[in-house]
Formats: structure tokens, C-alpha cells, sequence
């Protein structure tokens, strides 16, 4: 009884420290080269209500970077970490709907995490999804293109399978886009302007992380991190090709 009781403890005591110990990964993303030029989304000007939303000229936005070559919108992941689906507390990601776009363009969520999609717009809009992940499909194949009009419940989507760039698109208003990746763990972030990311609470050890972006890296650029305790820092450099 005694030696089960202190196998317990140790067990306990093992797992505990192994949380003490997480760290973040932290780093920055920056581009090598000068990026595309951004193209006007003339359709979106003249439409009679997109249009009032804006106040001037709207371009795409694929290549956002800042003044130091900072890069926006690269989704940073551990790649072989087991899987794991969202716990019920975690927070639901939003898509919106915004001045005939969607706001954020490119995100990220867990398997099992709840993704809203709102429409803040005075418009209808139509919201369409195009699926790669098998699983993805047969679990979603119903809600795959749904009307949202003005003012509507957002709709709600959770996604069982791991997947890059998920297109979100909308039928009535064509130069509308999204792209959402689906990460089977919890060891992913989406840089922000500055180009900076934070991977929180990961165990110490040897791991793949691997930065995406959507039209310059989608297929990802690879480094070697070692964790340990007070996490690590790890820079990528995403080339214009």
C-alpha cells in the first residue's frame, strides 16, 4: 500500500514539475526581398454598399509588412506534437464580416475549437467554404455555403481534422476571402504587424516549428528548436521568390 501511495506521488510530483517547467517559444518573422505589389479591388469600390464602407482606394492585403521588413499573417506551428482537441474553455475565434472583407484574413485554430463567423456588415453576405481534410468535409459538407444576412446569428463551425488555409470565400461579393488553419495541438500562433509570435506553455525538448505563409510559404519553412526551461527563441526569414 505504502509503495502505490509513493509511486502515486512521484507520479504526481513528475507531472507537475514537467508544467513548471514549460516554456514559450518566441520569436520574429521577417521578409527577405521586396514583396509583390498589392492589387485595387475595384469590384469592391464600386459596389453601391462596400463601396460607402470605405473611404478611398482598397488594395489586397497578401503581403503585410511593416517598416523593418516585420512579417504579418505567418502562421508559426510545432509540427509531430500529439494531438490534442481544444479543451470546452477554450475561447471561440471570430471571423468577421467587415466593410466587404474579412477581418482577420488569415487565422488559426485548434481542432475542436469553436470558430464564429459574424456579419457586421449592412449587407448580406454569403459565406462559403472549400475543404481539403476528408474529415473536414463529411462533418461540415451541410454548412458548407450558408446565407448570413445583416445583422444574423453568427455561425458556428468546429473542425475535427488538421488543415492548412481552409478557404472561407463569399459568393455574392467574389473578391472576399479568408484562410483558416486547423492545428491538431496547442503549439501554434499567427504573427501579428510587428511580426512577432508566442508559442505558450511548451514541455522542454526537441521539436519541428515551421512557419506558413499563405502565397510565400504555404508549404512552410522548417527550423530545429530545443525548449528548455524559460522556453527559446527562435527568427525565421520568409524569402520573395
Amino acid at each position: 500500500m505504502k509503495s502505490s501511495f509513493a509511486l502515486f506521488v512521484a507520479i504526481v510530483v513528475a507531472s507537475l514539475a514537467r508544467i513548471a517547467s514549460a516554456g514559450d517559444i518566441t520569436g520574429t518573422v521577417t521578409l527577405s526581398g521586396a514583396p509583390p505589389r498589392e492589387k485595387e479591388i475595384t469590384t469592391l469600390e464600386d459596389d453601391p454598399i462596400c463601396g460607402r464602407m470605405h473611404s478611398g482606394k482598397v488594395f489586397t492585403q497578401f503581403y503585410k509588412v511593416g517598416p523593418n521588413k516585420e512579417l504579418a499573417d505567418v502562421v508559426v506551428m510545432l509540427k509531430g506534437v500529439p494531438a490534442k482537441a481544444a479543451a470546452a474553455s477554450t475561447p471561440p475565434v471570430v471571423l468577421d464580416q467587415m466593410g466587404g472583407l474579412y477581418v482577420p484574413q488569415i487565422l488559426a485554430i485548434q481542432t475542436g475549437q469553436t470558430l464564429l463567423v459574424r456579419n457586421s456588415d449592412p449587407t448580406v453576405h454569403n459565406v462559403a467554404v472549400d475543404f481539403t481534410a476528408e474529415a473536414n468535409m463529411d462533418a461540415w459538407w451541410e454548412k458548407s455555403n450558408q446565407t448570413q444576412m445583416a445583422g444574423g446569428a453568427d455561425l458556428t463551425f468546429n473542425f475535427t481534422a488538421p488543415e492548412n488555409f481552409m478557404k472561407f470565400h463569399c459568393d455574392v461579393h467574389p473578391w472576399m476571402f479568408a484562410w483558416v488553419t486547423i492545428v491538431d495541438n496547442p503549439c501554434f500562433a499567427v504573427t501579428g504587424p510587428d511580426g512577432k509570435f508566442t508559442i505558450k506553455n511548451v514541455p522542454p525538448g526537441q521539436y519541428t516549428i515551421s512557419a506558413l505563409h499563405y502565397k510565400l510559404a504555404k508549404a512552410g519553412v522548417d527550423k530545429q528548436v530545443e525548449v528548455k526551461d524559460g522556453g527559446a527563441t527562435v527568427d525565421f526569414t520568409i524569402e520573395v521568390k
